[in-house]
C-alpha cells in the first residue's frame, strides 16, 4: 500500500494550484490530508472521484476555513473512525482513522504552538492524543499515523537548530515526540535514511523554500509491529501546492 500524507494548507486552494492533477500522477493508493480548511459540502467531491479516490471522508473544524483532515482511498475501509471522542480534540477535526485489512491509516493534524494559550492547548493534546494511541494500539496494533506533527524531532530535522525558544522545536516537544516513539512507533523516513537532511515545511517569508531553509514536520509514523513491511519512505518536495509538502511511505 502507497500512502501519501499532504497538509494542503487549504484544499480549495491547492486544486487551484493543479492538485488533482499531481494526485493523478502520485498514484497513491490512499491519500491522508491536513488543514483542509473547508467543509465537505463546499467542494466538488467529483473531481476526486475522477481521479480514482472513490472513498472520500472529511473531517472538519466546527470553525469555517480552519483546519480539518480527510483520507481519500482507492480502497474501501473497513471501518471509518472520526475523531477521538474527546470534545476538545474533536472541534477542531484534527484526526480521521480508516481501517483496512491487516492495516490501520490515521490522518492527523497536531495543533501548533503559536503563542503561550495555543502552545498549553498543543501541550495538552499531545498528552491526550498519547494516552488515546496507548488504548487504541490495544485492539488496533498495526497502526500507521501520518500528518503534520508540528514538531521538528533532531538537530538534523530543522535547518536552524538554535532556533530552541520557537514552537515546533521546543525541548518539551521534542521530548515528546521522542518519547511517542519510544511507545512503539518507527519514524519510517528517518528509519530509512538515518543521515539524509530534507525538510516538508517552509516559511513563505524571507524565500525560505527557495533557499532550503526548512523544517521536517510531517511524519509517518509506523507501528514497531509493522516495522519490515516499511519499503520506502520519502519527501516529495517537487510538489508546491502548500508551504507543505507531501511525504510518502509504502508498506507491503
Amino acid at each position: 500500500m502507497k500512502i501519501i500524507s499532504y497538509n494542503v494548507n487549504g484544499i480549495r486552494a491547492a486544486l487551484n494550484k493543479g492538485f488533482t492533477d499531481w494526485l493523478k500522477s502520485a498514484n497513491p493508493e490512499v491519500i491522508c490530508l491536513q488543514e483542509i480548511k473547508a467543509m465537505e459540502e463546499q467542494l466538488d467531491l467529483s473531481v476526486f472521484e475522477e481521479a480514482g479516490y472513490k472513498h472520500q471522508y472529511w473531517f472538519s473544524a466546527q470553525k469555517k476555513g480552519y483546519s480539518g483532515v480527510a483520507i481519500l482511498s482507492k480502497i474501501k475501509p473497513n471501518h471509518v473512525e472520526y475523531g477521538t471522542g474527546i470534545e476538545s480534540m474533536d472541534v477542531e477535526g484534527r484526526n480521521l482513522r480508516a481501517d483496512f485489512d491487516g492495516i490501520s491509516v490515521m490522518s492527523l493534524y497536531l495543533p501548533s504552538g503559536t503563542n503561550d494559550l495555543r502552545l498549553q492547548h498543543k501541550l495538552d493534546y499531545m498528552d491526550m492524543f498519547q494516552d488515546y494511541i496507548n488504548d487504541l494500539k490495544q485492539n488496533i496494533p498495526n497502526l500507521v499515523i501520518l500528518g503534520d506533527y508540528n514538531i521538528c524531532h533532531e538537530e538534523i530535522d530543522i535547518h536552524n537548530p538554535k532556533m530552541k525558544n520557537v514552537s515546533g522545536f521546543l525541548p518539551v516537544e521534542r521530548e515528546w515526540i521522542g518519547k511517542f516513539i519510544d511507545s512503539g512507533f518507527i519514524d519510517a523516513f528517518r528509519f530509512l535514511h538515518p543521515e539524509k537532511q530534507e525538510y516538508s515545511w517552509w516559511s513563505y517569508r524571507a524565500n525560505a523554500r527557495a533557499n532550503n531553509k526548512g523544517w521536517r514536520l510531517d511524519y509517518a509514523m509506523v507501528a514497531q509491529p509493522l516495522q519490515e513491511n516499511i519499503k520506502r519512505s520519502v519527501i516529495l518536495t517537487e510538489a508546491v501546492h502548500s508551504d507543505h509538502c507531501p511525504i510518502l511511505v509504502e508498506i507491503n
